[in-house]
C-alpha cells in the first residue's frame, strides 16, 4: 500500500476514475514540481513539495480532472520558483498553465499598502475564476491545506491569514455551495484568530454535549421508528453546529450558549422531494414545531443551490431541536456544491449555473469598480447573504441579500432596468425606492428613458452590483460633465485673446498635452473641469505670446471681453453650490475653481470668500442664466409663538405656496417663543419673498431670517 501524502498513494486515489494514461501526465507534473521546487522547505521543515501534495489530493477526493490535478501540483511554482507561465504552456498545455497562473499572486505590484496588494490578488483570482471555475476550487483546496498547517508561521501572520480565510474564502466555499469546505474553514479560523473564545466555547459545548447526547439519541431512534411505519423511510443522523456557526450567532443576536436553539440537529435523508415533506408531516406530529422557524428551500432554494427543509421541534424536556429534511442528491449538493459537479457527474447543474450567473455579476463589478479595493468591497458584500425571497410580475423568483431594497432589485433583474427606474410597487402599492424588500412580495420597476442613477441611492442599496453599476455610471457621468464643463471654460477664457479652442493649432494643443502628460484633449478638458488645472492658465500656454502680451495690456487697461459663465443649476456634480451660505437664483454669486470638486458657487456676502481672495486664479466670473429650472436649497428660522398646532400650521402655509419642505428642525428658546428652522426648495429669490410675505402675514410669526447668507 502506498505511502500516505506520497506520489503513489495521489495516483492510487485518482485510479477510480482517471485513465492510467491521464495518471502518467500527473507523475509528469509532480516530476516538474520536485526539481522546480528543489530543496525548498515549509516551515514545519518539510519537502515544499509535500504542501501540492496535499492540495492535489484535495483535487482528488472532489474527482477534478487531470489537469486540474496538475495545476494543483504545480500551483506555487510561479510564485516560488524560476519556471515561467510559458514554460508550463510549453510542456504541459495552454490550460495547465491558466490554471496555475490564475492561482498565482501577482509578481510586482505598485500598491501602496497590504491592503492594496491583497485587494489586486483577490480581484486577479476572482477575474481568473470568471475565466474557468476550476482556479477556485484550487485555491480554496490550497487555502484549506494552509489553513491545517498554519500552527507554523508566526503569530501575526496566522491572525491575518485566518481574518482573511473568514472574511473572503469561506464565504466563497459558502456562495458555491461546498459545505463541508466552508465549516473547515471556520473552524480553522475561529481557532486561528481567536483561540480563548475557541476553547472556552469548545469547553461549553462539551459540557451541554453531555446533558443533551441521550436526548438527541432518543429522538433520533424514535424518528427512526416512526418513519418507517409510516412508509417515508429514511436515514436519521445526529448532527451538532459548528463552533464557528455558534460564535457567530451567539455574538450578532448576542445570546448566550444556553439561547442558542439549534446546537443540535437530525438531518433526515429521503429518496425524493414528496417524501421530504410526507417525512415533514411525520415529525410534526411526533413532536410539536416551533411557530415561525420552517423554511422550504427545496421550492426556493438558496442563491448557492442550497436545497432542503428546515424545521425547529420542541423536543424532549424541552430542548429544541433543528431538523433538516432532503434528497441524497440534495445532500450531496449541500456538502460538494459546484464541486458535485465532478464528483458524482450529475446534482451539480443546478449550482454551477447558479456559480456562473454570481461570476458574470463579478465580471460587471470589476468593470465598474474605480480600484481593487472597491471591487473587494463589492465582492464582500455579495459574498455575506442572508437571503430574501422576492418575485417579478411574471412569477419568477428574485434572490436578493437581506434588507435589499427596490434599486437592488432593479439592478438583479437588469443594469439598465435599475439605471432607469424612478418608482417601485411592492404588492402594486407604489413604495419609496429605498424600501427594503420582504420574503413573498412581488415587486415591480417602473422606468423611464430619461432617468438616470442618484447619488443618494449609494445611501441604501446594500447589493455589490447595483453599488458598483450606481459608481460606475456616476464616475462616468461626472467625467462627460467635467469636459463639457472645461470646454466652456476654457473657451471663456480663450475668448479674451478673440480665439476658441478651435482656432488653436494642433502642433501647439499636442505640445502642451504632451507636457503635461495627457493622452487627449478629452483628458485635458476634464482637468480644467474638475479644477485641477485652472483655464486661465492653460488659455495662457495655448495662446501664441504675442496675443498673451496684448491681452495682459488689455487687462492691466480694465479692457476684457472675458463673458461671466452662466450658471443653469443643470451642469451636474462638477458644479456644486456652497453649503455654507446656500445661494439661489437673483443672489449675486461669486465662482470658486476647486481641485476635484470642479466650480464651487458662493454669495458674494458669504464670510467664508475670505480665507479664497488670494487666489485670484481660481476665481471665475459667474452669473445666473435668464431661464434656470432647477430648485435649490434654502433655510429659513422662523421665530413664533409657542402655541399648539403652531408646526402644522406654518408647514401648511408654506406648503400653499406650492413650495417643497425638505427638512425641519425646533428649538424651543424659552417656553413662550419657539424657532422653526426650515429648509426649503426653491427656484429664486423671488419665489422665498413670496414664502416670507406669506408666513409674516400669520399672527403667531414674531420673526423670519434667512439662513447661512
Amino acid at each position: 500500500m502506498p505511502a500516505p501524502g506520497s506520489i503513489d498513494s495521489l495516483c492510487a486515489s485518482v485510479a477510480d476514475y482517471l485513465d492510467p494514461g491521464l495518471q502518467s501526465e500527473i507523475r509528469r507534473a509532480y516530476d516538474f514540481a520536485v526539481v522546480a521546487h528543489g530543496e525548498q522547505k515549509r516551515r514545519s521543515g518539510e519537502p515544499y513539495i509535500t504542501h501540492p501534495l496535499a492540495v492535489a489530493g484535495i483535487m482528488a477526493e472532489m474527482h477534478m480532472d487531470h489537469q486540474c490535478v496538475m495545476a494543483a501540483l504545480l500551483h506555487d511554482v510561479l510564485e516560488d520558483t524560476g519556471a515561467t507561465k510559458a514554460d508550463l504552456a510549453q510542456y504541459f498545455s495552454e490550460e495547465v498553465a491558466e490554471l496555475v497562473d490564475g492561482v498565482s499572486k501577482l509578481a510586482q505590484i505598485n500598491a501602496t499598502s497590504r491592503e492594496h496588494a491583497q485587494a489586486e490578488n483577490l480581484r486577479k483570482m476572482l477575474l481568473a475564476m470568471t475565466r474557468d471555475i476550476r482556479v477556485i476550487l484550487l485555491k480554496l483546496a490550497d487555502r484549506l491545506h494552509n489553513m491545517r498547517t498554519l500552527g507554523y508561521v508566526a503569530r501575526e501572520k496566522q491572525r491575518r491569514i485566518a481574518r482573511e480565510t473568514l472574511e473572503i474564502y469561506a464565504p466563497i466555499a459558502n456562495r458555491l455551495g461546498m459545505d463541508s469546505i466552508r465549516r473547515e474553514l471556520q473552524d480553522l479560523g475561529f481557532q486561528m484568530l481567536y483561540p480563548l473564545r475557541y476553547r472556552i466555547l469548545e469547553a461549553a459545548v462539551r459540557r451541554v454535549r453531555g446533558n443533551r447526547k441521550e436526548i438527541v439519541k432518543t429522538i433520533q431512534a424514535t424518528t427512526t421508528q416512526r418513519l418507517a411505519q409510516e412508509g417515508p423511510a429514511g436515514l436519521v443522523e445526529g448532527r451538532e453546529k459548528s463552533l464557528y456557526s455558534l460564535y457567530v450567532k451567539m455574538r450578532d443576536k448576542r445570546h448566550s450558549l444556553s439561547e442558542i436553539m439549534d446546537i443540535y440537529a437530525l438531518r433526515i435523508t429521503v429518496d425524493s422531494a414528496d417524501k421530504c415533506y410526507r417525512a415533514l408531516g411525520v415529525i410534526h406530529n411526533l413532536y410539536k414545531p416551533v411557530p415561525g422557524r420552517f423554511k422550504d428551500y427545496i421550492a426556493i432554494p438558496k442563491a448557492n443551490g442550497y436545497q432542503s427543509l428546515h424545521t425547529v421541534l420542541f423536543g424532549p424536556h424541552g430542548v429544541p431541536i433543528e431538523a433538516q429534511i432532503r434528497t441524497h442528491d440534495m445532500e450531496r449538493v449541500a456538502e460538494a456544491g459546484i464541486a458535485a459537479h465532478w464528483l458524482y457527474k450529475s446534482g451539480g447543474e443546478r449550482t454551477q449555473h447558479r456559480a456562473r450567473v454570481w461570476l458574470k455579476g463579478l465580471l460587471e463589478m470589476q468593470q465598474d469598480a474605480g480600484d481593487s479595493l472597491e471591487f473587494l468591497e463589492n465582492v464582500k458584500v455579495d459574498l455575506f447573504p442572508d437571503e430574501v425571497y422576492v418575485f417579478t410580475p411574471r412569477g419568477k423568483i428574485m434572490i436578493l441579500v437581506r434588507g435589499a431594497t427596490a434599486v437592488d432589485f432593479a439592478y438583479a433583474v437588469h443594469t439598465d432596468v435599475g439605471n432607469r427606474c424612478v418608482a417601485a410597487k411592492i404588492d402594486r402599492r407604489l413604495v419609496p425606492l429605498s424600501t427594503p424588500l420582504e420574503n413573498g412580495q412581488n415587486v415591480e420597476i417602473i422606468t423611464a428613458p430619461t432617468a438616470r442613477p442618484s447619488p443618494y441611492w449609494l445611501n441604501f442599496v446594500v447589493t455589490g452590483k447595483a453599488r458598483a453599476n450606481i459608481r460606475g455610471y456616476l464616475k462616468n457621468l461626472k467625467r462627460e460633465e467635467s469636459i463639457e464643463l472645461g470646454l466652456r471654460l476654457l473657451n471663456r477664457q480663450l475668448l479674451s485673446y478673440s480665439l476658441t479652442l478651435d482656432d488653436i493649432f494642433p502642433e501647439r494643443l499636442q505640445f502642451l498635452l504632451k507636457e503635461f502628460g495627457l493622452e487627449n484633449l478629452d483628458q485635458l478638458l476634464e482637468a480644467v473641469g474638475l479644477g485641477n488645472r485652472p483655464a486661465l492658465l492653460v488659455a495662457r500656454r495655448l495662446v501664441p505670446d504675442r496675443e498673451a502680451k496684448e491681452e495682459e495690456k488689455k487687462l492691466e487697461a480694465g479692457d476684457s471681453a472675458r463673458q461671466p459663465l452662466r450658471i443653469k443649476g443643470t451642469e451636474g456634480m462638477v458644479l456644486t453650490f456652497a453649503k455654507c451660505c446656500r445661494p439661489i437664483p437673483g443672489d449675486p454669486i461669486r465662482g470658486f475653481v476647486t481641485a476635484g470638486r470642479g466650480i464651487v458657487i458662493h454669495t458674494e456676502r458669504c464670510k467664508n470668500l475670505a480665507e479664497f481672495r488670494g487666489r485670484p486664479e481660481c476665481w471665475t466670473e459667474v452669473e445666473w442664466a435668464e431661464e434656470v429650472r432647477a430648485e435649490f436649497p434654502v433655510e429659513i428660522r422662523v421665530d413664533v409663538e409657542n402655541r399648539r398646532g403652531v408646526l402644522a400650521t406654518v408647514a401648511a402655509t408654506i406648503s400653499d405656496t406650492n413650495t417643497n419642505i425638505d427638512n425641519v428642525s425646533l428649538d424651543d428658546q424659552d417656553g413662550t417663543i419657539c424657532s422653526i428652522l426650515f429648509t426649503l426648495e426653491v427656484r429664486s429669490r423671488y419665489q422665498l419673498a413670496h414664502i416670507m410675505r406669506r408666513l409674516r402675514t400669520l399672527d403667531m410669526v414674531l420673526r423670519i431670517v434667512r439662513g447661512k447668507h
